[in-house]
């Protein structure tokens, strides 16, 4: 009985949670965010560029990169944005 009565609960949950995304998705909330006035982008604006690295360089960022959680091209990016000025 105790395991029917868990299993109900689970259910149960996952049925809440799936109504939740379910409204979370049905709602456009871009009409409530530029009404609110308060949202900014905070993405820059970017130009795409190509360079050639060697191959032991992008495996080294993809390295380092994947240690933090990143993209190889994010991690690239930060490091020419905090050493730029040195140059």
């Amino acid at each position: 009985m105790t395991k029917r009565s868990v299993s109900k609960g689970k259910s149960v949950a996952r049925r809440a949670a799936d109504a939740q995304v379910t409204e979370f998705e049905r709602r456009d909330l871009g009409g409530d965010i530029r009404a609110a006035r308060t949202a900014r982008v905070l993405r820059r604006r970017s130009k795409p560029t190509s360079i050639v690295l060697d191959d032991d360089l992008v495996r080294q960022l993809r390295t380092k990169a994947a240690k933090r959680g990143l993209g190889y091209q994010t991690m690239l990016k930060m490091i020419v944005r905090e050493h730029l000025e040195e140059y």
